[in-house]
């Protein structure tokens, strides 16, 4: 009688520790998944959705790490809005760029189309167009 006492204790030590098991897998593994989502959405949302610091807090940065002077951190000032200017003319150079590729591309497509073929090319594009304006605009309101 003992011998079944002891192997049906057994087998219910064993159950519990295996169940134990998966409770651990399952909380560990859906606590990492959540860990994890976080702390890559909260390093995603820094990078893409903040853009770049601002010019106070840039010069807060330097004068805290670096001990600037406020003469250094006028110049810094200076040098940092005349680098913004010029990535925001880089910025809209390459997009006049774009858009002239993208015309080029277009006429190149009218021309090997039949003449009923080209309204509906344009209306195409121009959905395309509107559907990319929307995307562009809900991006930017996730900021």
């Amino acid at each position: 009688m003992e011998t079944v006492n002891t192997t049906r204790t057994r087998r219910e030590a064993a159950l519990l520790v295996f169940v134990v098991f998966l409770l651990g897998l399952l909380v560990g593994g859906v606590g990492n998944h959540y860990w994890g989502q976080s702390v890559w959405s909260s390093r995603q949302d820094r990078r893409t959705h903040m853009g770049p610091p601002s010019r106070a807090r840039v010069i807060d940065d330097f004068t805290r790490e670096l001990q600037l002077t406020p003469d250094q951190q006028t110049q810094l000032g200076t040098i940092i809005d005349q680098t913004r200017a010029q990535w925001s003319e880089q910025h809209r150079l390459s997009h006049q760029k774009d858009e002239a590729i993208r015309e080029q591309a277009h006429a190149r497509i009218r021309a090997i189309l039949t003449p009923e073929q080209v309204p509906k090319f344009d209306a195409f594009m121009q959905r395309l167009d509107e559907q990319h304006k929307k995307e562009e605009a809900r991006a930017h309101s996730q900021h």
